[in-house]
C-alpha cells in the first residue's frame, strides 16, 4: 500500500467518526469565508507570483521538520512579510497537524496594522461533505480537493459543487495530465493547483509545473505546489506563468522565517522596483 492510499484508509476512518448534521449546522452559522482568489489573481500584476506560506511540522516524505515552532508566531511573520495567504495542514496522524490551528488562526487579527485576516486554506485529505461543513465551521476560506485520492469523478465533483456552496474556494490539486483533464471537466472550476511531488515515487520537479500549465485556460487560477526554495525557484514559476505558489518546508525550516517569505513572495523585488 503506498501513502496516499493509507492515509485514505485512515481518513475513512476519521470521517465515519464525524457528525455530519451537527458540523452542517454549525457551518451554516459560521461566519462567511472571505475571498480567497482574490489576493492570488491581484498579484498577476507583480514581479512574482502570490505566496501561499504553508504551516506544517511534518510530512511522510521528510518526517518531522519543525515540531517545536510556535504556529502562531509562525503565521504572524507570514502575515508581516508578505504571504496572500496561509495553508494550514490539519492531519494528525501523518502530518502532526490540527483542525485547531486553524480554528484559532480565524479568532487572531495576523495583520495588527489592517481591517482584515488573510485567508486561509484548510489542507487535508477531503474525501466527504461532512469534511467541507467541518472545515467552513473551523474557519477555512478554502479548501483542497486532491484528484490523486478522489477517482471517482461524480464524488469529485460532487465535493467541489458542495464547496462551492459553502462559500469555500476549492483548491484542486493535479500531478499529471489524466488529473488535469479530469479537473478541467468540474463545473466552475476556478483554482487548480499542481503539484510537481509524484505522488508515487516522491520525486519533485518544477518541469511538472511547466508541462501542465499550458493545459489550463488563462481564467482559471494555477498554484505551484512543492519544491520551491529559492527566488530563483519562483522566478522560474513566474515564467511558467503560474498566479501563485505553495511553500511550506523551505519556510519552517529557515533560520529567518521573515527573510525567507520576503524573498519567496517578491516583498524585496517590489520594495526595490519603488525605490
Amino acid at each position: 500500500m503506498n501513502i496516499l492510499a493509507e492515509i485514505i484508509e485512515h481518513k475513512k476512518m476519521e470521517i465515519a467518526a464525524l457528525d455530519a448534521s451537527a458540523l452542517r449546522r454549525l457551518a451554516d452559522s459560521s461566519p462567511p469565508p472571505r475571498d480567497f482568489l482574490l489576493p492570488i489573481k491581484c498579484r498577476r500584476f507583480f514581479p512574482r507570483p502570490s505566496l501561499i506560506a504553508e504551516l506544517k511540522r511534518a510530512s511522510p516524505s521528510k518526517g518531522l521538520l519543525a515540531p517545536h515552532l510556535d504556529l502562531f508566531q509562525v503565521a504572524d511573520l507570514y502575515a508581516q512579510n508578505g504571504a496572500s495567504a496561509i495553508s494550514v495542514l490539519t492531519d494528525e496522524k501523518f502530518f502532526m497537524g490540527q483542525l485547531e490551528t486553524l480554528r484559532e488562526l480565524r479568532t487572531r487579527n495576523l495583520k495588527p496594522d489592517t481591517s482584515h485576516l488573510i485567508p486561509l486554506l484548510r489542507k487535508d485529505f477531503i474525501l466527504h461533505e461532512s469534511q467541507l461543513y467541518e472545515s467552513r465551521a473551523n474557519g477555512a476560506d478554502a479548501i483542497l480537493l486532491i484528484a490523486a485520492a478522489l477517482t471517482d469523478d461524480k464524488l469529485f465533483t460532487d465535493l467541489h459543487a458542495c464547496a462551492l456552496s459553502l462559500g469555500l474556494t476549492a483548491l484542486v490539486e493535479v500531478h499529471d495530465e489524466a488529473e488535469t483533464e479530469r479537473a478541467l471537466k468540474i463545473p466552475n472550476i476556478q483554482l487548480i493547483g499542481i503539484n510537481n511531488r509524484n505522488l508515487a515515487t516522491f520525486d519533485v520537479t518544477l518541469e511538472t509545473t511547466e508541462r501542465l500549465r499550458p493545459m489550463i485556460p488563462p481564467e482559471i487560477a494555477v498554484v505551484a505546489e512543492s519544491g520551491i526554495f529559492t527566488a530563483s525557484d519562483v522566478d522560474r514559476l513566474a515564467k511558467a506563468n503560474v498566479d501563485a505558489i505553495l511553500v511550506g518546508e523551505a519556510l519552517i525550516t529557515s533560520e529567518d522565517i521573515g527573510a525567507k517569505v520576503r524573498e519567496l513572495s517578491g516583498t524585496n523585488v517590489v520594495a526595490r522596483s519603488e525605490r
